[in-house]
């Protein structure tokens, strides 16, 4: 992927941090995005701050990316909210759900429209979204999340066939529990409601998976960073599961 210029959401940290540095490391030009940008500044690689809830940014990211950097060839859609602020779905805030809905659908659809166009004409490119085991299995006070990643295959596959005639893939990455901050927050609460300690809360979820731990953020990069490959040209609209073996 030497030289290929790639779009990294959510690269301020954990999942998105991980995949930056490692397409950066593989030769790629990357533009990292996200809403820290102290963080960002911390990577050491080319970066642009935004709020994926609004469109008007995403079509900004993509514009000052292709000005800076050359139009886009590989876009990972990483960048998520996650599910801490929850309830049962009679209870589910408005908010929350709107908020979610706002990132973790808009946000991508409208970053893909933006930057799809580019693809489309240089006959090459790469879309992968972060979606998550929680797309295709749900749990309780999880209905904003669950939903949100779910509507991210859907836009996976229709990317795929409606850019698969052009050289474009798209496909997705599932992870399954990662360590990272949104998780820590979903976790740190479910926790407190079952009373149990934080430490205890992720114990449980390690012991559900036969290697007996979560995955790790770079675990998850990994598959992205093979998705984004020239040797991937053969996936599209697939779904790649980054979960241990387990269903979570």
């Amino acid at each position: 992927m030497t030289g290929r210029v790639a779009l990294v959401t959510g690269a301020s940290r954990g999942i998105g941090r991980a995949t930056a540095r490692l397409l950066a490391s593989r030769g790629a030009r990357v533009m990292a995005t996200g809403r820290s940008e102290s963080d960002l500044e911390e990577l050491g690689l080319a970066y642009v701050t935004g709020e994926l809830s609004n469109p008007e940014d995403c079509v900004r990211i993509v514009e000052e990316t292709r000005s800076r950097l050359g139009p886009i060839e590989i876009l990972v859609n990483n960048a998520g909210i996650g599910s801490a602020a929850e309830r049962v779905v009679w209870e589910q805030p408005l908010d929350v759900w709107r908020d979610t809905m706002a990132v973790n659908v808009d946000g991508p659809f409208h970053l893909c429209r933006a930057a799809l166009p580019d693809m489309v004409e240089r006959g090459f490119g790469r879309c992968i979204f972060v979606s998550s085991t929680a797309g295709v299995r749900a749990d309780r006070e999880m209905s904003a999340y669950c939903t949100s990643k779910a509507a991210l295959l859907g836009l996976m596959r229709s990317v795929a066939q409606d850019a698969g005639p052009y050289g474009v893939t798209s496909n997705a990455v599932l992870p399954g529990w990662v360590r990272t901050e949104m998780a820590e927050r979903s976790v740190a609460a479910h926790a407190a409601q079952r009373g149990i300690d934080v430490e205890e809360a992720w114990r449980e979820k390690a012991a559900s998976y036969p290697a007996g731990r979560v995955v790790t953020m770079d675990e998850v990069a990994e598959a992205i960073a093979f998705l984004a490959s020239d040797g991937a040209s053969g996936i599209n609209s697939e779904e790649v599961t980054v979960a241990l073996g387990s269903h979570w």
